[in-house]
């Protein structure tokens, strides 16, 4: 008889791509997560994993075993969801994936409230990407995920997943104090050519957005300085060594030497709630989502 929990650690092994992010998906250490895929290994009889390199690389065997691993976690995904619907209250572990604004930004007041208004509920939160998070869910890695997109550039939900639109983040191009934009009361797109831009590395979905809107209007972004998170984008603005395009959540008060000037169309990134087709009946995926679309406007409004 094939353990569950030991089937669960080979399958988070092959969505995370290695044992320590697999171990802090499921909030275990990696020691533990080895030791469960090792004890698989001599129930199966079966070298599971091998070393490539600094990571492991799944065998023949083992993706086998993933197949059969997601279709039995599938099963118990239904089973308590149809529990959890009878008792009709929001309960048990949640595991949710957001990007860092929304991690920084929304999540903790969504989570808090749930905290006090659902004890029996067990959220829990991870930072990630927002193409890593999607695909995370679809594998069910996630029970939920926040993700956003752009309006130039939507973001598809797989098959197997659904998504509900939570709210809208406005963006604002950042410069330095003095900058020949500081003063206006709105910039057009067209006007942008010429700037030394900061902004997240390529592969980003802000990064992305950046140069599919630089271009569209006949400019080829000079890209200087890349930085993952926002506060050091506008720390480097702060500077005076570019400007940058920033949304609003997660974004925080501007420090002295940073102006903010509205685009003209305003750029829009979209956020929305996603989770598995077979979770949609579950207390616990309705009411997170309720309460994320709930605490939105207050978050949008700082």
């Amino acid at each position: 008889m094939l353990d569950l929990q030991r089937l669960r650690a080979l399958h988070a092994v092959s969505v995370h791509g290695t044992v320590g992010a697999a171990a802090a998906a499921l909030g275990f250490t990696p020691s533990a997560v080895s030791q469960q895929i090792a004890k698989l290994e001599r129930e199966t009889r079966t070298v599971l994993l091998e070393r490539e390199g600094r990571g492991v690389r799944l065998t023949d065997e083992a993706w086998q075993l993933v197949e059969a691993a997601a279709e039995l976690l599938a099963i118990v995904e239904r089973a308590e969801t149809r529990l959890e619907e009878r008792r009709g209250v929001p309960s048990g572990r949640l595991t949710i994936a957001a990007f860092a604004s929304a991690a920084r930004g929304l999540l903790p007041s969504v989570l808090a409230d749930l905290a006090v208004r659902h004890p029996g509920l067990d959220a829990r939160l991870t930072e990630v990407d927002p193409h890593l998070s999607v695909d995370l869910v679809a594998k069910g890695a996630v029970d939920l995920v926040v993700a956003h997109d752009w309006d130039i550039a939507p973001l598809p939900a797989p098959a197997g997943v659904e998504q509900a639109p939570v709210g809208e983040d406005l963006c604002d191009l950042l410069v330095p104090e003095g900058h020949r934009f500081a003063g206006r009361t709105a910039v057009r797109r067209d006007e942008l050519g010429g700037e030394r831009w900061i902004c997240q590395p390529p592969g980003r979905v802000c990064h992305d957005w950046l140069m599919r809107t630089l271009r569209g209007a006949g400019h080829e972004p000079d890209i200087v300085h890349q930085a993952d998170e926002n506060p050091t984008l506008v720390a480097l603005v702060a500077a005076g060594l570019g400007v940058a395009l920033i949304p609003r959540l997660g974004r925080g008060p501007l420090p002295a030497g940073v102006v903010e000037v509205p685009l003209d169309p305003m750029p829009v990134r979209r956020l929305y709630a996603l989770w598995r087709t077979g979770a949609a009946r579950r207390p616990a995926i309705a009411e997170t989502v309720r309460t994320l679309r709930a605490h939105w406007p207050t978050v949008a409004a700082r």
